[in-house]
């Protein structure tokens, strides 16, 4: 893209009142960003109101700013592009949503050479509990095992997890996220966010120097959702911004997936609602790879174990069960004294099998 196409396209998105279906209107119309600003006041007025034909002939006062900004962006790195709609390097997944965004800000390994792997989306909370973050990151990593391209929001919790557990599994991960690519939002994902460029691609819609603005954020799910051929929602309150996601999901056509939880815990209810409304409950990664028709592979068949189930060979992994639980409950579960359980819950906590909560509370996590 030239120097002038480019200035064309930052224009045409920071006209004022010059929305994303109002310049898809004009592209449409006119066949070109630069050709829109081409037109006469009376070409203009057909598509629209005189107010909007004198927005689009002004320019707008950032535009020089923005377009140097941009320039220099650009001129930092091969790792770096802008793709419009209709560009061969525009996601052709996008394409079919029903507001694709009219430029992507793409930078990492993925903006210069488009992965072929599938792309699965994983959302959830950003203040999940210990066993949602480990479910995130555990589903993740077997997506990336599998060749699969995970997605997802890299906000913190189970987003940052999961762009983890892909880059864990070996495989690749793509950030869409809320702000412009030259700032990194929330801070303490600085590090993943360099590991995400060498490993996949970080993606905005949003002009470089964007500020985590609040709405932004739910914005940007369209793009998570669409990109993929899949969500899979983690852990979600009632009010939680991945729902969006997921409703996004099944409004274009995709699969939406839920892992269920514990009937007390309110991350657990806004998954809980989705599999009432038709999400396919998972419990393990294989469950997706199937559905998706992404693996033949036959599901274990479970003969470690040892015989009666899972928790058989520890009677105190049986009775902590799945839901946070209490010193005192446990006693009375097992009839352990106060000594013998602590120092047992202490071995399993630095085994990483048991994770200790706020209020004296204790959470069992999955193996894996």
């Amino acid at each position: 893209m030239d120097t002038q196409e480019l200035q064309a396209w930052l224009r045409l998105t920071l006209s004022p009142g010059v929305g994303n279906d109002t310049a898809r209107k004009l592209l449409a119309a006119f066949g070109s960003a630069q050709a829109v600003f081409r037109q006469s006041a009376a070409a203009l007025t057909q598509l629209g109101t005189t107010k909007l034909a004198k927005a689009i002939q002004a320019e707008p006062p950032a535009l020089a700013a923005q377009l140097q900004l941009t320039l220099e962006w650009l001129q930092a790195g091969d790792d770096r592009r802008v793709a419009t709609l209709g560009d061969a390097a525009y996601p052709t997944a996008l394409l079919d949503i029903e507001d694709p965004p009219l430029m992507l800000y793409m930078l990492g390994t993925l903006a210069a050479q488009p992965t072929a792997a599938p792309l699965i989306a994983i959302v959830g909370s950003r203040n999940p509990t210990p066993q949602g973050e480990a479910n995130a990151r555990q589903f993740a990593k077997a997506f990336g095992g599998a060749g699969l391209c995970v997605v997802s929001g890299l906000a913190l919790g189970i987003d940052g997890a999961a762009h983890d557990g892909a880059l864990l599994g070996g495989g690749e991960t793509i950030a869409v996220v809320g702000t412009g690519l030259d700032r990194v939002y929330p801070k303490k994902h600085l590090a993943l966010a360099h590991r995400i460029a060498q490993h996949g691609m970080i993606v905005s819609e949003f002009p470089l120097g964007t500020p985590p603005l609040a709405a932004n954020f739910p914005r940007r799910n369209r793009i998570i959702s669409g990109l993929s051929r899949g969500t899979l929602v983690v852990e979600a309150a009632l009010q939680s911004g991945s729902l969006i996601t997921a409703r996004l999901a099944a409004e274009q056509g995709k699969e939406v997936f839920a892992i269920p939880g514990s009937i007390h815990s309110p991350q657990s209810r806004g998954c809980h609602a989705l599999i009432k409304q038709g999400a396919k409950l998972v419990e393990v990664a294989q469950d997706v790879l199937e559905e998706l028709r992404l693996s033949t592979a036959p599901r274990p068949a479970g003969n470690d174990e040892p015989e009666g189930g899972p928790d058989a060979g520890d009677p105190l992994i049986a009775a902590l069960g799945f839901d946070p639980v209490s010193l005192d409950a446990l006693q009375a579960r097992t009839g352990l004294d106060t000594a013998r359980l602590q120092a047992s819950l202490l071995e399993l906590e630095l085994c990483g099998q048991v994770v200790r909560l706020p209020g004296g509370l204790f959470q069992r996590l999955a193996a894996g």
